[in-house]
């Protein structure tokens, strides 16, 4: 997530409209759970009127890097804050049909999630694979390998860390950990400074 943008007038209307917001009200079914859950439509319903009436709104940018459906959503606040974060997965089926599930699905969990609403989450699994054996994207990889050299990271040393042969044998579930490692490196670097 990203507060760089954030202003303490965006937290103030955040504040005034979470408090007004009710969760949202499961009345779709999940055919593979045979249970309920709020869908898109219904959690925008529930968020909408509540949001604008305190200057606050909200953007959702789908992309799909050829492997990875990802939603920017961006909350932002009639005086100019924003606060921003992306959700990604791995679509079950890569045709349109299935990114669009995945889009959807990424959609309602970010906005739930941004806006603080409860609602309950049966439907993912149709959505997005198991992350643990998916490897991660090029651009990805891309990403590691910048901030690796930035930070002078050895890329031999980092796969062997990571228990990888080569960095496109990195998985999405040890991404987290690569990320989590990176981060803790430039932190004692700037604290070294």
């Amino acid at each position: 997530m990203n507060l760089e943008n954030a202003t303490p007038e965006l937290f103030a209307a955040l504040a005034k409209a979470q408090n007004e917001v009710e969760n949202a009200t499961k009345g779709s079914t999940n055919p593979h759970f045979k249970s309920k859950y709020a869908d898109l439509a219904e959690v925008l319903n529930t968020i909408r009127p509540v949001y604008s009436a305190n200057g606050l709104s909200i953007l959702q940018i789908p992309s799909f890097d050829g492997s990875m459906a990802s939603v920017t959503t961006c909350l932002a606040h009639a005086g100019g804050g924003t606060i921003t974060g992306i959700s990604s997965c791995i679509p079950a089926k890569t045709d349109a049909q299935g990114i669009g599930a995945a889009t959807t699905y990424l959609r309602r969990y970010s906005l739930a999630s941004v806006c603080g609403i409860a609602q309950e989450d049966d439907d993912g699994q149709s959505a997005a694979h198991s992350m643990k054996k998916v490897p991660i994207s090029p651009l990805q990889i891309m990403g590691l390998q910048a901030r690796m050299e930035e930070l002078q990271v050895a890329e031999e040393a980092f796969c062997k860390f990571l228990g990888v042969d080569k960095m496109e044998d990195i998985t999405i579930d040890k991404m987290a950990i690569a990320t989590k490692s990176l981060d803790a490196k430039q932190k004692k670097m700037e604290a070294a400074q």
